[in-house]
């Protein structure tokens, strides 16, 4: 014969697993959010869902997005790890989708990563390796790095001086 719950528990922690479970039934979601992956410093172009009037963005600080109306598409740009959400509305403000947006690491495409320690250097080797500026590098190699591509840059343009 089964054995019942009111049995096994003592009545303090069965109202807590009761609560927990009423809980997890409370709050999940009838649909999963569908996941977007995009890598760090790249841009993918995705469709709205239809009627989309605005897009929210939870996190500007790990991805960007721009809505391109008359095509009903929109640019994501990973800018940071991490995840966020995004949120699409309709004219009236409902809800006409919501995507969980997770900006991670180029994976592979022909890169290495130095790691001494807690230093980490990060090179695109394509098919020489150079050195690239890359979120968690240590940070003196990131502004001798970050610094040597200014300076190209300033010398490489119109107005710099020769």
């Amino acid at each position: 014969m089964p054995v019942s719950m009111r049995a096994v528990l003592p009545s303090g922690l069965r109202c807590l697993t009761i609560a927990a479970a009423l809980a997890v039934c409370a709050v999940a979601p009838s649909k999963a959010a569908e996941q977007i992956t995009v890598v760090l410093d790249e841009a993918k172009v995705l469709l709205l869902p239809p009627n989309t009037s605005t897009i929210i963005l939870g996190n500007p600080a790990i991805a960007d997005v721009s809505m391109l109306k008359r095509n009903n598409q929109m640019i994501l740009t990973g800018k940071n790890f991490g995840r966020t959400n995004l949120i699409a509305l309709d004219v009236d403000g409902k809800s006409v989708g919501e995507s969980t947006v997770v900006v991670v690491n180029s994976a592979g495409g022909g890169g290495l990563v130095l790691q001494r320690g807690l230093q980490r250097e990060t090179y695109n080797c394509s098919p020489i390796c150079n050195p690239t500026v890359t979120l968690g590098d240590d940070s003196k190699f990131m502004n001798e790095t970050s610094g040597q591509a200014q300076q190209r840059l300033s010398t490489s343009s119109p107005g710099a001086k020769k």
